[in-house]
């Protein structure tokens, strides 16, 4: 996406494995990262130690901006999902990059503003106590941007984790929504209609 604006400027790249952390809650922001490959989720951590994903940021996607735009310490954890390599762009190389690139800071101001929708419309959906229509909804925020017959490439685990309810709970909810025909499942998997 951006990477050959990255790599003319030399940013410095560095290989996190999974399980890693990459920054915790109440750490002071240095640096914006892309992604070049491999996978991330934020999470928070109630007190018996259960993660409540916030965002799972993928290949060409970039997180760990608004911290540092606001000079405020991380709210969450960012852990490597799976094996990644992450160029580190500090402060100073980040708005020189908003500057210099329009694209980029339209793309900047598109992620931000999904995020907070994506988050407008969890703090709604957590509201609701209905374990199907929660779920329901989130399937369909996360499916949004697939093509009719891909699959959401989500586990059970991701989807309690994002919702705030229990696996059980999240792979009973799923069989009952296929079954009435609300949601369609493809060797267990979804698929979108």
């Amino acid at each position: 996406m951006f990477s050959k604006y990255l790599a003319d400027h030399h940013f410095k790249t560095v290989r996190h494995k999974k399980g890693e952390v990459i920054y915790e809650p109440g750490h002071q922001p240095r640096y914006v990262y892309f992604i070049k490959a491999g996978e991330v989720r934020m999470v928070t951590v109630n007190d018996e130690g259960k993660e409540f994903i916030q965002g799972i940021f993928k290949a060409k996607q970039y997180f760990g901006e608004p911290a540092l735009l606001l000079d405020r310490p991380y709210l969450a954890y960012t852990i490597v999902s799976k094996d990644c390599e992450l160029v580190m762009v500090d402060k100073a190389g980040f708005l020189k990059f908003l500057e210099e690139d329009r694209e980029f800071s339209m793309n900047l101001i598109h992620t931000l503003s999904n995020r907070l929708f994506y988050k407008s419309m969890m703090l709604e959906e957590l509201a609701n106590e209905q374990a199907d229509h929660r779920l329901r909804t989130l399937i369909t925020y996360l499916c949004r941007d697939l093509e009719k017959g891909a699959v959401l490439k989500m586990t059970r685990q991701a989807l309690a984790d994002m919702s705030g309810l229990r696996v059980e709970t999240v792979i009973r909810t799923i069989k009952k929504l296929a079954e009435a025909g609300e949601i369609k499942l493809i060797r267990g998997k979804i698929v979108k209609k």
